[in-house]
């Protein structure tokens, strides 16, 4: 098949969740011999050759403003790819819904991944809520079929909207990685610092992971990975703690971030919006015990394969945190638990091929022997 994959900003993966999880599929698909093309913003990648992995990428501009950046992109991807015939047209984010309608106007198959619900992110405005909000209306019918990656959010649709869709989740890396170069650059030893990583986003709650682990005795560093790009300010308070246990590493991607996640003692998932958190999944793919937050999202993907805070409570926090300090044959406990939970349920293979079948059903392709 011919397919498209736009709605992110492109790979090689620089950003987040959406970006890291094309990365790990277009290629899949295309060693199984699919023309695969994904689109990318010209502020976010800077690449220069015309294939990434077996993958084409094509770079198109867009504008560089919190609420118009996706929008504005996707609409550049979708009049772009007008006349270029897709047998499918894989959008990602359920805030590019509308677009869907291009595509589908000439006819080609259009799948859409509508994540979280957004409309809960503190980061928007009440206009970005709405905006979200109807989005998710429009994805319940101007997609060809639409995918959710939690069953959460497949509930969601189908009890508010009464919308099936086809869930699939995010895969799970193999192993663990052995080199620790970016270790060493930040001073780190293996199994001697506890790991976080997410977007630098209140919703996120990286404020309360970092006042949670102040209160914790323990000689273990608190590694704080990801970035945002419009939560400057939030970033600087949360960078203004006087523990130097600490480290804020800011975006780490490709080979770093996989040392990163194979040598933790142990993983915080403090997110609280959205459907199933690629972090987590990679988290607990390369073996780590992990502390989540307890909402459902989180209970639905970790099982009973981890440890779980009450809702966003930071004394509850520290004490899972301490507790686990102090236990470390609890957490070696987990480490074996979880990897028996996540590669049962969470391959790359399989994700490739369900999301291979799909494409092959809307396209009336047919599956190949």
């Amino acid at each position: 098949m011919k397919i498209a994959i736009m709605g992110i900003r492109g790979i090689p993966a620089n950003y987040g969740g959406f970006e890291t999880f094309i990365e790990e599929l277009a290629p899949r698909l295309a060693k199984r011999g699919h023309e695969v093309t994904v689109y990318g913003r010209s502020n976010m990648i800077d690449y220069h050759t015309d294939f990434y992995k077996g993958v084409r990428v094509k770079i198109l501009p867009t504008i560089g403003h919190k609420y118009l950046d996706t929008v504005i992109h996707t609409l550049n991807c979708t009049l772009y790819s007008f006349f270029i015939q897709y047998d499918v047209v894989f959008i990602c984010n359920s805030a590019n819904a509308a677009f869907a309608i291009l595509p589908r106007f000439l006819g080609k198959p259009t799948v859409l991944n509508v994540d979280g619900l957004e409309w809960k992110r503190e980061k928007w405005n009440k206009a970005g809520q709405i905006f979200y909000k109807v989005s998710e209306f429009l994805a319940t019918f101007l997609p060809t079929t639409i995918v959710s990656d939690a069953k959460e959010v497949q509930n969601y649709y189908l009890k508010k909207f009464n919308k099936r869709s086809t869930f699939i989740p995010y895969g799970a890396p193999e192993s663990p990685v052995t080199t620790m170069e970016v270790l060493k650059k930040f001073g780190l030893g293996s199994r001697d610092y506890i790991l976080y990583v997410s977007r630098m986003e209140p919703e996120n709650n990286a404020h309360r992971v970092v006042r949670a682990f102040e209160e914790v005795k323990t000689d273990k560093k608190l590694v704080m990975v990801g970035d945002a790009p419009y939560s400057t300010e939030y970033i600087k308070k949360l960078k203004s703690t006087r523990d130097d246990r600490i480290i804020f590493t800011g975006y780490v991607f490709g080979q770093g971030y996989r040392e990163l996640q194979s040598n933790a003692y142990f993983y915080v998932q403090a997110t609280e919006v959205g459907g199933t958190h690629p972090a987590l999944v990679e988290g607990m793919g390369y073996g780590n015990c992990v502390l989540a937050n307890d909402v459902p999202e989180h209970r639905e993907v970790l099982g009973q394969a981890g440890v779980y805070y009450k809702k966003n409570n930071i004394n509850d926090i520290t004490r899972n945190m301490q507790m686990l300090c102090n236990s470390p044959n609890l957490v070696e406990k987990y480490r074996k638990q979880v990897s028996e939970w996540v590669h049962k349920r969470y391959s790359w293979h399989k994700v490739t091929s369900d999301y291979e079948n799909l494409f092959y059903r809307v396209s009336h392709n047919k599956k190949r022997d």
